[in-house]
């Protein structure tokens, strides 16, 4: 019986664990656009062909709409979000002293919507929460990632840290196997990006739809036969601090494309 290229690359990667390399150095941090075909990257470049734009318009009629039993919209307190939301993606997920825990952006949306709107959690992959977070994170497009930079943050980013290099599953990978020490090879015909999360929500052509961070992160743990997290669970959030306090300084460009 013939093996899937993702089969034997994967049993590849087992073979190589042992080999395993240190993180990539900073001067070598690429955004995974950078690893994207010419038309992949023509397709996010375009507004007018980027299909996760639609997400975004729709976020936008949203961010306007009023919610709740309090009859408020995102935009009575925050105004207009090409303002108040610029650069505001690019420094989640944040500390919440309230929580004592790190939330990241749909976390905060939900929490604004029970809060301050009095209405219901949007439900995570939907599409109202995709749309809002992807209206709210292409504010940032262009600025440069700054998150994890609060010290009350290091233990969490830690500890993200520690489940990006944790072997798991089945075939006994870590995330590191595949994105520090095999980034630039090919898995199933895709290439494989040091997994820096530039771009996310991000329109995935293998989806055929927009899709948040979280869901990306279960795809891969599933993927290493391994049981993923719920959505919104602590280790999720912390691997997502993990990975953009990694790809810091490097620029915004929701809503990204990628195979």
């Amino acid at each position: 019986m013939t093996q899937s290229p993702a089969i034997t690359v994967a049993a590849l990667l087992v073979m190589a664990a042992p080999l395993l390399a240190a993180e990539i150095p900073q001067g070598q941090r690429r955004s995974g656009f950078t690893f994207m075909a010419p038309e992949t990257k023509a397709m996010q470049n375009d507004d007018a062909a980027n299909p996760g734009m639609l997400w975004v318009l729709d976020g936008e009629k949203l961010w306007n709409g009023k919610a709740g039993a309090a009859g408020n919209a995102c935009a009575d307190c925050h105004n207009d979000a090409r303002v108040s939301m610029k650069g505001v993606a690019a420094r989640y997920p944040v500390y919440d002293k309230s929580r004592g825990r790190p939330v990241d952006l749909e976390q905060r949306i939900n929490l604004c919507r029970a809060e301050h709107q009095q209405a219901t959690p949007l439900a995570y992959e939907s599409h109202d929460l995709l749309a809002l977070t992807a209206f709210i994170a292409q504010q940032s497009r262009g600025i440069e990632i700054s998150a994890g930079s609060d010290r009350e943050l290091e233990p969490f980013v830690a500890h993200g840290r520690e489940l990006f290099m944790q072997r798991q599953g089945q075939l006994n990978l870590a995330c590191a196997n595949c994105h520090d020490d095999n980034w630039d090879r090919h898995l199933a015909g895709s290439p494989i990006t040091q997994a820096h999360p530039t771009g996310y929500p991000e329109y995935r052509l293998e989806w055929q739809t927009l899709g948040s961070l979280q869901r990306r992160l279960r795809s891969c743990i599933s993927g290493i036969r391994a049981q993923p997290y719920d959505y919104g669970a602590p280790e999720l959030v912390e691997l997502e601090l993990y990975l953009m306090s990694r790809a810091k300084g490097m620029p915004m460009n929701v809503p990204g494309v990628r195979p």
